[in-house]
């Protein structure tokens, strides 16, 4: 699963990762971000690539506003094509979640061991991701989930779920709808490095760099 990452990103680096149009955003750097929250997305149309905020966690355009919203901040790779909740955003609704990188908690002699996961040669991470948009009382929120696999070489150790790292090269395939389930796969294990980190980021209140300082 992916239930914490950090953006920590500069419009510079997005528009060149991404080549993004429209109007730079006003990004705030983010250590802990927690579902629920709002997060950085591109999605593209006719026009390019572009940036947006959304709800980290996807809610359906038929959801009911009365239902207990179960927890949809990420989707399986297995079921995404199939799941009610999310094979419609799948076919048509498609995102980029950019990432500065994430964490993943190990249990160790006991105690909750905090890792934090980043691609190795610096660059950002690309997660897939899936969107929606539900109008409500004439106001329109925008979603998304993060679609999980199984762990690659370099997360089995902490994990056995990591959210699938698209290369540089699925980008325009994700984002247009035209790949499937090829894509969802574990990235390459030397993508990606994981160091320990403070117990500090454990709470959600906490936020700043102390969240990804090694230890």
């Amino acid at each position: 699963m992916c239930g914490r990452f950090t953006q920590h990103l500069s419009w510079q680096q997005l528009v060149e990762l991404y080549g993004l149009t429209g109007a730079p955003l006003n990004l705030e750097p983010r250590f802990n971000i927690a579902p629920t929250t709002q997060v950085l997305t591109v999605r593209a149309d006719a026009k390019g690539r572009f940036a947006s905020t959304m709800r980290w966690g996807l809610i359906p355009s038929w959801w009911k506003a009365e239902n207990k919203l179960p927890a949809t901040f990420n989707a399986r790779a297995d079921t995404v094509a199939t799941k009610p909740m999310f094979r419609s955003a799948f076919k048509s609704r498609r995102c980029i979640v950019p990432a500065s990188g994430f964490f993943e908690w190990k249990t160790v002699d006991g105690k909750k061991q905090p890792f934090y996961i980043t691609r190795a040669d610096g660059m950002p991470l690309s997660f897939a991701g899936l969107w929606g948009a539900r109008e409500e009382g004439g106001e329109e929120t925008l979603s998304c989930t993060i679609v999980t696999t199984d762990a690659n070489e370099t997360m089995a150790p902490i994990h056995n779920r990591m959210p699938v790292i698209l290369g540089k090269y699925d980008l325009d395939a994700w984002l247009s709808a035209r790949g499937g389930e090829d894509l969802l796969r574990p990235c390459p294990a030397d993508w990606i490095e994981a160091r320990k980190v403070s117990t500090y980021v454990n709470s959600v209140k906490n936020q700043g760099e102390a969240c990804i300082e090694p230890v």
